[in-house]
């Protein structure tokens, strides 16, 4: 995950990177601009002399940043929640028995931060999908959604 800081404090997300993504200062105009690991990463150095490729990069941090735009322009947390949940599933998730890991360990105040809101309310609502049957919360922050058909259906 990327982000930076407001001058009140206030954390603001720039970002999820996945395998074979470039990040890093050069690509945004933020400071501070901070990078945190999710989940085990392995990094390496690409000197700019070698992004051959930098317009295809470019063109994925704009569609992935336009993506979670979307997603946070909700008026309904629950709805930006289960929109952040379907998404993250479709770009990370892996498939399991009972449905699609999201395997990234994200922590209840990581997922706020995400969509602009607060840490309880979105245990609350994490809850509420858990009752309902559409999620399985595993230990570390995992999550499992049960039936990915439902999050494109009811939104």
């Amino acid at each position: 995950m990327t982000y930076t800081y407001l001058e009140d404090g206030t954390t603001v997300a720039l970002g999820l990177w996945g395998p074979g993504d470039l990040v890093g200062e050069l690509l945004s105009t933020m400071k501070p601009y901070q990078i945190e690991c999710l989940s085990k990463v392995e990094a390496k150095i690409v000197p700019v002399d070698d992004w051959n490729q930098l317009t295809n990069t470019l063109l994925d941090h704009i569609q992935k940043a336009e993506e979670l735009m979307v997603i946070r322009s909700h008026k309904k947390v629950e709805t930006m929640l289960i929109q952040l949940l379907a998404w993250l599933s479709k770009k990370f998730g892996s498939e399991v028995q009972t449905g699609r890991l999201i395997d990234m360990r994200l922590t209840h105040e990581d997922l706020a931060i995400l969509i602009n809101s607060t840490r309880v309310t979105i245990t609350r609502i994490l809850g509420q999908l858990e009752q309902e049957g559409l999620i399985n919360r595993l230990s570390q922050h995992r999550i499992i959604l049960k039936q990915e058909d439902i999050w494109y259906y009811e939104i």
